[in-house]
């Protein structure tokens, strides 16, 4: 491991300890200093970073404008947080009191298992709704001067609805569905929380549906402790299987098990993880958890079905780290995407996903039209187009990446997809 990011995850582990680095001029150089920041940054978590390194002398001998242009930025980031969770407090009842189930879901439910819940920010709230109930919660949500943020798009269509509020940092993404049901990659993993807020028999040994649970002092609705912790490993797992996910979600997991680990039915999980061949996958993570943040496999009651699970996370680590938040550390990196999910496709169909160079280029620009129809909307009209979208989208594609620049040329996206396909075998996502 290189040994900026080894810098980067003591610091990160000491803010999840509540407790500060105490490095030196000695231990750590200014450039260092300045990369940690980087990668905090790439990885949405420079708040927290600076909390833990700001009083160490080797911070201290930092610039004192680059300091002090870090703090704002983070007074910034945690007031902005504060003033979203506040807003959310208030919508959340409000959408209750209409009738509707909102079950809450990541964001505001793993933010309060953080020493600072608002140094770990949010870029939006997850509500997931019953289908039925889209018209009540969507006439709630502009009742309450949410707006939708793609006006001119169907919202009946799809399978999450964003909002915003004019003069308010408040983002929120209404789910009828968990994951996209007519992605062919990960569809199918709706089957684990379709139908979770009238379930009356529980699938596993825990609550049937829907619990509640107070933060500040305001109850929520949210999934269970066994099914939210399915659902925080296969939402990183979706990212994955795009363009890869960040350390934040590693925390996130790693807190929310040592909080409810006694609550959690971890065979059950293991069960519906190996039906999607996810399983080395989410080990991975929690020996990354473990070895690196504040994972507690006795506080979280881990067991040994889950010990006994062989795995290198080395290289899962290694890309995580690469890849910032959501696989978006570069434009190489998301453009990728389009072959790691072919590469999905391709195995379940039972075919085998190809590394190629040109014939990932091609799956990669190539796509059906179900799935070019959303950027090129003439497609739902006149299919026999595709073709044309084709050509207009290598056209944009090479308008991106003109020029050929570090971090967004299209021989860049195809190595990294090419890399990550092999990854995925690795961990036996894919044959």
């Amino acid at each position: 491991m290189q040994k900026n990011n080894e810098y980067f995850l003591e610091a990160l582990k000491a803010s999840l300890n509540n407790t500060q680095v105490k490095w030196s001029v000695e231990d750590i150089s200014p450039e260092e200093m300045l990369q940690l920041f980087q990668i905090a940054d790439i990885h949405n978590v420079t708040a927290m970073i600076f909390e833990a390194v700001y009083n160490c002398d080797a911070a201290k001998a930092l610039p004192p404008q680059f300091m002090t242009m870090q703090k704002r930025k983070v007074i910034q980031q945690i007031a902005i947080q504060a003033m979203k969770s506040g807003e959310f407090y208030g919508l959340s009842e409000q959408l209750r009191k209409a009738d509707v189930l909102p079950c809450v879901v990541k964001g505001i439910i793993c933010r309060k298992l953080y020493p600072n819940p608002d140094a770990r920010v949010s870029g939006d709230e997850d509500v997931f709704i019953p289908e039925n109930q889209f018209d009540l919660a969507h006439k709630a949500l502009l009742d309450m001067g949410m707006t939708l943020m793609n006006p001119d798009k169907d919202i009946y269509n799809v399978y999450e609805v964003p909002y915003v509020k004019q003069g308010s940092p408040l983002y929120i993404e209404l789910h009828k569905h968990m994951f996209p049901p007519e992605s062919e990659a990960y569809g199918d993993l709706n089957r684990f929380f379709d139908g979770i807020h009238i379930r009356r028999v529980a699938p596993h040994a825990g609550d049937c549906g829907l619990i509640e649970e107070e933060v500040d002092g305001m109850k929520f609705l949210t999934m269970n402790p066994t099914d939210h912790l399915l659902y925080l490993i296969l939402h990183s797992f979706k990212h994955f299987l795009h363009s890869g996910f960040g350390i934040r979600q590693v925390c996130d997991i790693s807190l929310y098990a040592n909080a409810h680990g006694a609550e959690i039915d971890w065979n059950y999980v293991l069960e519906c993880l190996r039906e999607v061949s996810a399983e080395l996958f989410a080990a991975s993570m929690f020996v990354i958890g473990e070895k690196y943040l504040t994972f507690d496999p006795v506080k979280a009651c881990y067991p040994d079905c889950w010990k006994s699970i062989e795995v290198d996370e080395s290289f899962m680590l290694a890309d995580l780290l690469e890849s910032g938040v959501f696989g978006q550390s570069d434009m190489s990196r998301k453009h990728s995407s389009n072959i790691t999910l072919n590469a999905m496709i391709a195995d379940k169909r039972g075919e085998k996903a190809s590394t190629g160079k040109l014939l990932a280029a091609i799956k990669a620009v190539c796509l059906p039209v179900d799935k070019m129809s959303g950027r090129y909307p003439y497609l739902k009209k006149y299919p026999f187009l595709l073709p044309i979208a084709w050509i207009q989208r290598v056209w944009t594609y090479r308008k991106e990446t003109a020029g050929n620049k570090s971090g967004n040329n299209a021989s860049e996206s195809i190595k990294i997809g090419n890399e990550r396909v092999e990854l995925m075998r690795k961990y036996g996502i894919i044959k």
